[in-house]
């Protein structure tokens, strides 16, 4: 199965990324500081993606 929102969030990135080099903008812009924060929701997501199930007990 695709993992949309990691995708999405990629793609804006990639994007943003592209402007910045572009443009030569500086890191405290708000173009750079929105690529920050997308690296840490990436990396959450990848971190709950690879948690081990919780089983459960029958009961």
């Amino acid at each position: 199965m695709a993992d949309l929102y990691r995708k999405n969030l990629e793609s804006e990135r990639r994007q943003l990324w592209a402007t910045c080099r572009l443009k030569g903008l500086k890191r405290d812009t708000s173009e750079r500081l929105r690529i920050a924060e997308i690296d840490r929701l990436l990396a959450e997501h990848e971190a709950k993606k690879q948690q081990p199930p919780v089983e459960r007990g029958e009961g």
